[in-house]
């Protein structure tokens, strides 16, 4: 059966319609089928409308039922249990609708959030649904897990306002004095184009410098965040097998650490390799689905959680999985039957011709330019590059290389333009920018034998750089570059600013942890 309030039937970890002693005693593979066998249709998210204006005032937001059984509940005291881990996303409407997500460490009974425009005036309870994850145990390697995650989402918000929420269930009442302080704020689009910042990086993981990161990114007051991917490594191989090292509780301890920041800002995910979990789902994205609760406007209902697309003031936002397309890592190779790629086109299509759209951004997982470990990725080239021709595409960012690394604009795979730190790109006429910007918190990695950093303020000699992609067959081929614009082999994240008007831009920067800048450069089209 499909999990309550998602447009994803089964492809979800086992829902609450397994008698919990069946799930206990089945593989995921087997859980999967029977929760397929089960299908009976179709539901969404649990929404709350009206919620803005008098509506929300008056405490009278409205909230759809959820058809599913209840989860069986815990006999903890719902007292006792404390929520952790809130997270955001938008749905596809930034303006007026938003996700809010959480964890609990024990099933309870009727979840539910509370929202108002001040945070000592918050309204009705909104229903909540739980989705419950099981991780079934190896004898000596790892215990079986269970999880409970909780989502809602808001829709009728009013653009541009900050609203105040806490989270809760029976018990647990966040409107109660002693459980104020962790009533928090977060604000929905405007309702025009106006100047905003967001940022991105991928490859975060659970660290000191992931901790870090979050801590550098929320002093730039992002309206959102991007993560390309490789979100927590609870599956620490990468490689999408079962025979990969796996612990769920990674997740507990990478949702408490960014719930400080993810708890306020938008936090954008997108699926890499070691987010493919593959004791969940065939395709290995039933963990994600629970986790998360992304916009589901993407190819297919049954494909990956973190291909899908929104608008943010002048600039529209396209996630992919580039698992579908990598040579590298092929465990999902093709998976979509090329669905992914012609949504793609249609995805770019449209917001080339909505209005209001000056910028597009798309990111993923996997490079398809970079001369770090990974390399480029052939199959990201041979299936999307056209497309980001075609469509002139702004801004391109990657992750799975632990570092940070920028092109020239780059057309026909050649550079189109130099654009040296500092310096400004057309993307109609001089090709697309490039962006690796994996050094959100994973171990980091470093640049072929005998090629130096350079960035701002240690810029070096710019020479060819020996290279190579990948190519079908996991096999590599050699190639000699001259895009590699900057390079930079610490942990850092990317800030861009997107104004408006009559002369549009987008202003991409670079910055260290200490918040000291490695890189910026500025788009402009038709300039």
């Amino acid at each position: 059966m499909d999990l309550p309030g998602t447009d994803h039937p089964g492809t979800h970890l086992p829902d609450f319609g397994i008698p919990p002693r069946l799930a206990a005693g089945m593989s995921m593979a087997e859980q999967y089928e029977y929760l397929r066998a089960r299908l009976v249709s179709r539901r969404t998210l649990v929404t709350a409308g009206a919620v803005a204006g008098g509506a929300l005032a008056a405490g009278c937001a409205r909230t759809a039922k959820s058809a599913s059984p209840a989860p069986a509940t815990s006999a903890i005291r719902g007292a006792a249990v404390v929520p952790f881990g809130r997270h955001l996303a938008f749905g596809a409407d930034p303006r007026t609708q938003m996700r809010i997500s959480w964890q609990v460490p024990f099933a309870v009974r009727k979840p539910f959030v509370r929202i108002g425009t001040r945070p000592d005036r918050l309204g009705a309870r909104v229903a909540a649904e739980i989705r419950h994850l099981h991780t079934p145990g190896v004898r000596g390697v790892r215990p079986v897990v269970e999880q409970y995650y909780v989502h809602a989402a808001l829709t009728g918000l009013a653009p541009g306002t900050t609203y105040y929420y806490g989270v809760g269930h029976d018990g647990w009442d966040p409107a109660a004095p002693n459980h104020r302080a962790a009533i928090t704020p977060f604000r929905t689009a405007p309702a025009s184009p106006e100047r905003f910042v967001f940022t991105a990086f991928g490859d975060q993981g659970v660290s000191r410098a992931g901790k870090a990161s979050d801590n550098a990114l929320l002093k730039q007051k992002p309206a959102f965040h991007l993560h390309a991917g490789d979100i927590c490594y609870a599956d620490g191989n990468g490689a999408g097998k079962t025979s990969d090292g796996y612990d769920a509780r990674e997740w507990d301890r990478f949702l408490k650490q960014n719930d400080p920041v993810a708890r306020s800002v938008p936090w954008m995910v997108t699926t890499g390799n070691h987010d493919m979990e593959a004791w969940y789902s065939p395709d290995g994205y039933g963990g994600q689905y629970a986790r998360f609760a992304l916009p589901d406007n993407g190819f297919d209902p049954h494909g990956s959680p973190g291909v899908y697309a929104f608008t943010y003031g002048n600039v529209g936002f396209v996630a992919l999985d580039a698992n579908d397309v990598s040579y590298e890592i092929p465990a999902n190779l093709g998976y979509s039957g090329g669905r992914q790629t012609k949504w793609l086109a249609e995805k770019l299509k449209e917001l080339r011709a909505a209005k209001g759209v000056d910028f597009v951004v798309v990111f993923f997982h996997h490079c398809a330019y970079s001369t770090s470990s990974h390399a480029s990725d052939g199959g990201i080239r041979a299936a999307w590059l056209p497309l980001f021709t075609d469509y002139q595409v702004d801004l391109v960012i990657n992750g799975h290389n632990h570092v940070y690394e920028r092109t020239d604009a780059v057309k026909g795979g050649r550079v189109g333009r130099a654009v040296p730190v500092g310096g400004s790109t057309d993307p109609t006429r001089d090709g697309i920018v490039y962006v690796t910007a994996g050094g959100g918190g994973r171990d980091l990695y470093g640049f072929p034998s005998g090629v130096r950093d350079s960035y701002e303020g240690h810029v070096t000699r710019h020479d060819a750089v020996h290279s190579f992609h990948w190519a079908k067959g996991q096999h590599n081929v050699a190639e000699t570059v001259e895009w590699s614009r900057v390079r930079y082999a610490g942990f850092s994240f990317l800030r861009v600013e997107a104004e408006a008007g009559t002369a549009p831009r987008l202003t991409v920067s670079a910055l260290a942890q200490s918040g000291a800048r490695i890189d910026h450069f500025e788009i402009r089209r038709g300039g």
